[in-house]
């Protein structure tokens, strides 16, 4: 725990030499009421933002239930309901709460859905596709971060959200299809099996580009996609084998 007091010896010996200081206040560790007031602020902020205010109410209920806190570190807890993207490790962060709402408004999710997340990082997202979907199939490369998703959500109680650690590139075939796909990380245009793997009338959802991106939901209509483009964001690339590829057709194309 983090504190700017002055130690007990130190105290004294202060109140010793001058009776009339008072100490350094503390600093005030948040409480559980603490987080669910900036919790329901962060709801209010989604639902009046500016730019892009999210509009479906089972997503600002997600996100007024999940709690954000509890995918960070500690030390970052105090922030965790501030509009901001927070580091969680391995060179990865969590998204803003807008661009989570977004993307899960995007995904236009009724209930009884079977989703697949490709980048599960802290979990944090998958927390929110399980309060919005029957079944939930996340994937995570990066092994550490895998496995401690996989736990909290477990904890939590998300026996809805099931975790693979592998290349999100390839997908979940044996599960497939999938009502909707969500790509948490920047791809230079939507994976081939991603879109095999997405059900007649389902949704896409990715930041697509690689310097600058645009987050681009496609729906798919027969053997074609029909895309749209929604606002500018920027995510941490796709890495693995299948997207390394993709990029070296794309360049021998040119």
């Amino acid at each position: 725990m983090r504190s700017i007091g002055l130690s007990v010896m130190a105290m004294m010996a202060v109140a010793l030499l001058a009776p009339s200081c008072k100490p350094a206040p503390e600093t005030k560790v948040p409480v559980e009421s603490d987080y669910a007031a900036a919790r329901q602020q962060m709801v209010e902020r989604l639902r009046k933002d500016r730019f892009h205010p999210i509009t479906d109410e089972r997503v600002l209920a997600a996100m007024g239930k999940v709690e954000r806190h509890l995918f960070v570190d500690e030390g970052l807890r105090s922030r965790a309901y501030k509009e901001t993207p927070l580091p969680i490790g391995e060179e990865q962060t969590i998204s803003a709460p807008h661009v989570v709402a977004l993307m899960s408004e995007c995904a236009a999710l009724r209930g009884g859905e079977k989703v697949l997340e490709v980048g599960t990082g802290s979990g944090y997202q998958a927390a929110i596709l399980g309060e919005l979907a029957a079944e939930v199939y996340t994937i995570e490369i990066v092994e550490p971060l895998g496995k401690r998703a996989e736990a909290l959500l477990q904890h939590l109680g998300y026996g809805n959200v099931h975790v693979r650690i592998g290349d999100g590139f390839l997908g979940w075939p044996e599960e497939a299809p999938f009502d909707a796909v969500m790509i948490t990380c920047s791809v230079p245009e939507f994976p081939h099996p991603l879109v095999e793997q997405l059900a007649e009338g389902g949704r896409i959802v990715a930041p697509v580009g690689e310097t600058s991106q645009i987050l681009r939901v496609g729906t798919k209509k027969g053997t074609s996609l029909e895309t749209r483009d929604v606002e500018l964001v920027v995510f941490v690339p796709m890495t693995g084998t299948g997207v390394e590829d993709m990029k070296k057709e794309a360049q021998k194309g040119r």
